[in-house]
């Protein structure tokens, strides 16, 4: 007996033994099948929960009682007792780096995994030791978090001298937005202490600056910007492997689609190397980053070409564009763009555009067709995205096209009611809702009071009817859709609730994972629910999760995921 033949063997009788068996992918596309005695969660609010659906091919054709589900197939249609199991629509992420979050899981990545310079500096040699981190001659660890930037007198003493004296090393941060250079990286990017001194007053605080004015190695937005241009790229293999990786990581967790919140041509490579190979089982939309400060007309002419140029390929579409309003928050970055001054330095951080030209930008692109997707943390970000939302409805009338602010770390509560009045997504990143180091003591005592009680207010969006949808910014933490909503449900961390009035309830979080994430890549009309006529993407897990206790909900885990009628994964649970 061949040796794939045997394993998929032993696979379908332990997937028998959870009582779930596995779906065919067969190209047959009048295939029938009815799946009973289910507890289903349709994402469907009008009809939220049934016990039986019906699949022909690729489509769902009917949702609701065995009998039902029964009457719309033929006679001699498969049936498959799912024994009282969890179906839900397949998850789907509206703010993701998927490409980039494969790179995490194929080269040297410390996320969740550090926790002292000491254990980094281990790492390091392991990393530089099998190659995994290395590129070229430089040393690239990826996924610091955000409390080793006030650790850069440890890091210079440790990556500056013996084995690191001459070689340039790289730590990218966590959050995309910072990262730290060894002293021959810094020489290597023209990061002097000339240089320092040579900045504007606008300039400088995107770097780090030590003793005698000399660059400590921080750095955070267009100053790690520049660091990263002297950092080698991953070869067109990696990047073609790590899109790969995150495809069946994805997968894993029950996601089906998402929205690749910056498609470069790197990453559109990667993926249109999987659609033409068959490989690309989920559903992507990539938004082409344009920068607002530049000439709106030439940014969207760009755009569109990158659409032009990655068209007509199975599973990827280009429906708009991202922006960046601002950074973020914690010190030392301190670039989100706040109504109020940090206390620290009495600057108020960076809005990144002007907001007359933000919105012509909006504007042009809301008459083009195209989605605007803006990253905003600060209230003030929120606050000019909501503007130039507003200018390109009141010129355009409302085309319905899902613009959308995602993180929202921070907003005025005078601006909360906007978002339900101007079709405006907030795609939320609600893993992060959580009291723990970075949201309390790199953040609490450097904002104002009144900002700070305004952290992640999720409950407020929601009761002002505003849509939701669930992101996980993935690699920049996980993107476990159990973990965000258990977050969101609880706001617990090691440092107590993070303000337990906006805790959001989980059947809410699921609509926000499922149609409202469809919405934000205006595709609702194809997935994010189970209705007839739709793609059958759904998912299957081992409990309840409506129902469980909250801290058994986070252990929730998926039996099966299907795309489009076919199984992409399989739960190799006993």
């Amino acid at each position: 007996m061949k040796r794939w033949l045997y394993g998929s063997l032993i696979l379908a009788m332990m997937l028998a033994t959870c009582g779930v068996s596995p779906l065919r992918a067969d190209d047959d596309k009048r295939r029938e099948r009815v799946l009973y005695n289910a507890k289903i969660f349709t994402g469907e609010p009008q009809h939220p929960y049934a016990e039986a659906i019906a699949i022909r091919g690729d489509k769902i054709v009917a949702v609701g009682t065995r009998s039902e589900a029964s009457f719309a197939v033929e006679a001699d249609a498969e049936s498959i007792d799912l024994q009282g199991k969890m179906l839900l629509p397949g998850f789907i992420d509206s703010h993701i780096h998927a490409v980039h979050g494969g790179v995490s899981l194929i080269t040297a990545d410390v996320t969740d995994k550090m926790g002292s310079v000491s254990e980094l500096v281990a790492f390091a040699a392991d990393a530089k030791k099998s190659g995994k981190g290395m590129r070229g001659d430089l040393l690239y660890i990826g996924g610091l978090p955000l409390a080793f930037w006030s650790k850069t007198e440890d890091l210079n003493a440790h990556f500056n001298s013996g084995p690191y004296a001459n070689q340039p090393v790289y730590l990218s941060g966590m959050d995309g937005h910072t990262g730290w250079a060894n002293h021959a990286l810094l020489q290597r990017a023209g990061i002097t202490k000339e240089f320092i001194a040579s900045l504007s007053e606008a300039e400088r605080p995107y770097y780090g600056i030590g003793a005698n004015s000399e660059p400590n190695g921080f750095a955070v937005d267009l100053g790690n910007d520049k660091i990263q241009t002297v950092v080698p790229e991953i070869t067109k293999e990696q990047i073609i492997e790590a899109g790969r990786a995150a495809v069946h990581y994805l997968h894993s967790l029950g996601i089906t689609s998402w929205l690749d919140a910056i498609a470069d041509t790197r990453t559109l490579t990667a993926y249109r190397y999987l659609s033409e190979h068959g490989e690309l089982t989920a559903h992507v939309a990539a938004m082409a980053l344009v920068n607002p400060r530049n000439d709106p007309i030439q940014e969207l002419a760009a755009a569109q070409k990158l659409r032009k140029d990655f068209s007509g390929l199975p599973n990827l579409t280009i429906p708009g564009i991202k922006v960046f309003a601002d950074g973020v928050a914690e010190i030392p970055s301190q670039t989100a763009a706040l109504t109020k001054p940090y206390n620290n330095t009495g600057k108020s951080g960076f809005l990144l555009f002007d907001p007359a030209a933000f919105a012509a930008l909006v504007t042009a692109a809301d008459k083009q067709g195209l989605i605007v997707h803006v990253h905003a943390l600060g209230d003030r970000a929120v606050k000019e995205t909501l503007n130039g939302i507003a200018a390109a409805r009141k010129a355009n009338g409302n085309s319905g096209l899902p613009h959308t602010l995602t993180h929202v770390q921070i907003a005025d509560p005078e601006d909360i009611p906007r978002f339900h009045e101007l079709g405006a997504i907030a795609a939320l990143q609600l893993f992060w809702a959580t009291a723990e180091p970075d949201s309390v003591d790199l953040l609490k005592p450097y904002i104002a009071p009144e900002l700070y009680r305004w952290q992640y207010p999720a409950r407020s969006l929601l009761d002002n009817l505003a849509t939701i949808s669930g992101a996980s910014d993935w690699p920049v933490s996980t993107p476990n859709v159990f973990f965000a909503i258990y977050q969101a449900e609880t706001r617990k961390g090691p440092e107590g609730v993070l303000d337990a009035s906006q805790r959001v309830p989980r059947e809410a979080m699921l609509y926000a994972y499922t149609i409202n994430s469809a919405r934000a890549l205006n595709q609702q009309d194809t997935v994010g629910s189970l209705a007839p006529g739709k793609q059958a993407d759904f998912i299957i897990v081992d409990r309840d999760v409506l129902t469980v206790p909250v801290e058994e909900f986070r252990e929730t885990k998926v039996l099966q995921t299907v795309v489009a009628g076919k199984t992409v994964y399989q739960s190799r649970l006993p």
